[in-house]
């Protein structure tokens, strides 16, 4: 089955104080080492980046400008895709998520799956709370082994991911989005060192040596 990818590079950083996804990191940007993995398992590499940007294309095939939002941005690389039938979307900002993550979620999908994403049950407590005047007040504690935190790589048919941006909606996720419609849902082992740059103490933690612009 053909694979395109679409690495989703458009963010701006504004919690980490630039554009995280342009950082140095082990001799590369943070995006080029994301679609240098990607490359592990697709043959065609969107990059999706902000306005003005102005770097060398971080070894992806194509560029494209992204949007207002994150869906946005992934409906904006996906136009591109082609006649793939199966498109891994990745966020940029997760530079060390492994080849053999991504080749998992490919392999799901190919095993019959709409789409595919990676999940870590959590270690900690979870509570669902509510504000009200200047209190945050916990409603309920909820059972850990119901829940994933859930990563990229994340895989899926390209007709299902099409069908569920049709109407050009807006979620944390395209798995959202995915699982609107109906859609299977597969979840596969995510890994602990898959970490998501938001933060500026993210740069100690995976070596970042330059925050990046545009």
């Amino acid at each position: 089955m053909s694979i395109a990818a679409v690495v989703v590079a458009a963010g701006h950083g504004r919690r980490f104080g630039g554009a995280k996804q342009f950082s140095l990191f082990d001799g590369e940007t943070v995006a080029a080492r994301s679609v240098r993995t990607a490359r592990s398992v697709a043959g065609y590499v969107v990059l999706v980046v902000p306005e003005h940007y102005e770097g060398n294309g971080e070894g992806a095939d194509l560029i494209v400008t992204g949007g207002a939002s994150r869906a946005a941005s992934v409906r904006a690389g996906l136009a591109h895709c082609g006649d793939a039938e199966i498109v891994v979307v990745h966020d940029a900002a997760r530079p060390l998520a492994s080849a053999a993550l991504f080749h998992s979620v490919v392999d799901a999908v190919r095993a019959g799956a709409d789409a595919a994403i990676p999940g870590l049950t959590p270690t900690d407590t979870i509570k669902r709370v509510t504000t009200r005047g200047d209190e945050t007040l916990v409603m309920s504690t909820l059972a850990r082994h119901e829940l994933v935190a859930v990563q990229t790589p994340q895989a899926f048919r390209r007709d299902v991911l099409a069908r569920a941006h049709e109407d050009h909606g807006d979620a944390s996720d395209d798995a959202a989005l995915v699982e609107a419609i109906g859609a299977r849902v597969v979840v596969v082992d995510g890994e602990v060192d898959n970490v998501k740059i938001t933060h500026l103490r993210d740069i100690d933690v995976l070596g970042i040596v330059e925050r990046g612009r545009p």
